[in-house]
């Protein structure tokens, strides 16, 4: 399962993936390769140690790749009722839904950032939102 090390205003659920190594999902953390190209993954488990990458987030200091999971947890800065999401604006998650075969994604948001905005030509929905009130998608 791909997950995502938060950055700034991003929901933060580094807590649990311990409890998702534990119940034996074997997860990646994204890394960016370079500018306007989809995502590589890197295979990590919580704990080891970590560097910044290309864009400055957090990765495997040991890179492991592998190919995209299956399934992602995708941050969100903003979502609409259409499952699509604001992020930093690098485009690198909507380049990686494009390709196939598309994994399946549950996008992670708060609440309050619900809101509404233009769809860009390459902007790619996610199958799901939850908040930490539901499902809103």
């Amino acid at each position: 399962m791909g997950v995502y090390w938060p950055l700034a205003g991003e929901p933060d659920l580094s807590a649990a993936y311990s409890e998702l190594t534990h119940a034996g999902l074997r997860l990646a953390l994204p890394v960016v390769m370079e500018k306007d190209a989809p995502l590589a993954f890197a295979e990590w488990t919580p704990g080891e140690p970590m560097i910044p990458d290309q864009a400055g987030v957090q990765v495997p200091a040991q890179l492991r790749f592998i190919d995209c999971p299956p399934a992602l947890l995708i941050p969100c800065l903003g979502f609409d009722t259409e499952a699509y999401r604001l992020g930093y604006g690098g485009g690198y998650y909507d380049r990686t839904l494009a390709r196939q075969p598309r994994p399946h994604t549950l996008g992670i948001a708060y609440s309050s950032q619900l809101a509404v905005f233009a769809h860009g030509q390459y902007d790619v929905p996610l199958d799901v939102i939850v908040t930490e009130i539901s499902d809103v998608t």
